[in-house]
Parts: structure tokens; sequence; C-alpha cells
């Protein structure tokens, strides 16, 4: 998955470092990310690009040696020889773990964006000089980082997966359920709701898989296994989704993604389960 660094060591203690020479930046604009393609590959601006310009750093973290800050360009004036492109395209950069930076520089990027005043007092907020947090000196509100709790869970029925499409979405690949916990709702509960309100099926033996963060939503998504309880009968909340279906082990594609919660699940479920 996106996040499994392997032999890279990633550091999110926050501290204050100023920039220097050969520091990895990062500039969003919306769902955008100012990169430069060349020859096939695909880099982001380092410090000395943007020495001369009218630029605010936040530090973020270090993989291994290597810093990454965030950095906002009065005016969105675009670099030469660099160009905003849409952030699918982390979903396949290499190496995996610069694809992981970004996608987690994102998610503070967003965070930031939209916590730039009190949401007590309406007064603008300050970044604290000890901590990765929000200030407000009018009221004392502290904001840190927002982290969304999500489910995923590979509803079984013997050698068959619940397979599901989303709505409306441009991402039009096989799926899991998936929803976002509820105030008040354990995972478990979760799962149990989202089952029912998106195909109808009760289901038991709730098993924990593996979580993965996911930077392009702000998410914490917990992936769970379970069996589907008496009827496999589909009952799809077509506003959610497009497609529901059974589908047997041999029939799932044997190819993965390599950088989603949700494609691990499936190929573990074709490989690993029984």
């Amino acid at each position: 998955m996106i996040q499994d660094l392997r032999s890279h060591h990633f550091q999110n203690e926050y501290s204050y470092n100023a920039p220097v020479q050969g520091d990895i930046t990062f500039i969003f604009a919306g769902r955008d990310v100012l990169v430069k393609k060349h020859e096939g590959e695909i880099t982001f601006p380092k410090y000395e690009d943007l020495a001369h310009k009218e630029v605010k750093f936040i530090y973020l973290f270090t993989i291994d040696d290597a810093r990454y800050y965030l950095a906002d360009i009065k005016g969105q004036k675009i670099i030469e020889g660099y160009s905003f492109e849409n952030i699918n395209l982390l979903r396949t950069l290499k190496p995996q773990h610069v694809a992981f930076a970004a996608v987690t520089a994102y998610h503070l990027f967003n965070w930031y964006r939209t916590n730039q005043f009190c949401g007590c007092c309406g007064k603008p907020m300050v970044h604290s000089e000890t901590e990765r947090a929000l200030c407000c000196n009018s009221c004392s509100n502290l904001v840190y980082p927002r982290i969304s709790p999500a489910v995923i869970v590979g509803v079984t029925d013997g050698n068959k997966l619940l397979m599901t499409k989303y709505a409306g979405r441009d991402y039009q690949k096989y799926a899991l359920v998936a929803g976002f916990c509820e105030i008040g709702e354990s995972a478990e509960k979760t799962i149990e709701r989202e089952v029912m309100e998106e195909v109808g099926l009760k289901v038991k033996n709730i098993r924990y898989y593996k979580s993965q963060p996911w930077g392009f939503a702000g998410d914490l998504l917990l992936g769970y296994f379970a069996e589907v309880d008496g009827s496999n009968e589909i009952k799809l909340d077509e506003e959610e989704l497009s497609e529901g279906v059974w589908m047997e082990r041999e029939d799932i594609s044997p190819e993965g993604d390599g950088v989603t919660l949700t494609s691990e699940m499936i190929l573990h479920f074709k490989n690993h389960m029984k």
C-alpha cells in the first residue's frame, strides 16, 4: 500500500525547521499539485526554485534525510517548467515513498486551508511553535489535524466476495462496501449499518484486517472482513452504488494496484482466505 515505505523512515514529529537548499516543497491549488514532467519522470519544486519568490514555507515531516515543506506562492505564480496536475497522478507516482509524502502533504494542506479562522470566535488562527496545531490568541481555541475514521469491509459468502461499484464517480473499478464512522459508533457498528444501508445485508463474525492513512480525503481507513448473516440477496442503494455483485474467488482479477487497502483486501481474499 502507499504508506508501506519498507526501508524508508518516516518522521512526522513536528519541529520548526527553516528550509534549505535541497528541501522538497509541495504547492497545491484545489485538487492540483505543482509538478515538473520530464522524460516520463515527475518531480516537485525544491527550496532553491522558490527562494527568490515571496513564499511562505510550512515544515511537514522528514523521510530518511529528505525534508518536506508546504509552500504558498502568493498569487499562485507558476514556476517556469512546472505545471499544475490533478493529484490522482500521485496514485502511480514512483518512487512510492515520495508519492506517500505528497499525499500526506495534501492532507495537511487541506487542514491548514480550512482552519485559517477560529471556529469559536472567528479570529485568525496562528501556528503553534511547539506542536502540529493551530491556536487562537483571542479565545485560546486549539485545533489539531483532522483525521476522519472510515471502514472498508470485505463481505464474504463462502467462496464469494461482495464487489461493488460507486454511483456517480469517475472511479469505476470494483471496490468493497465502505463508509464513515458516525458519532457514537464503534467501527463494528459502522460496518453493520453501512452494509445494511448500501446492499441490504446482515453480517456476522466481523474481523479486523489492517488500516491505511488516506491523505487524498483525510481519512484513516479501517479494513475488516465479515460473513453474510442469513440471506445473500443484494438490495442495492442506487444513490450510493451502481453495482453490487457476488464474485467467485477464481473470477476476481489477480492484478492489484499496490496502493489501496481495497485492492490489497480483494487480493487477500482471492489468494489467502479459505
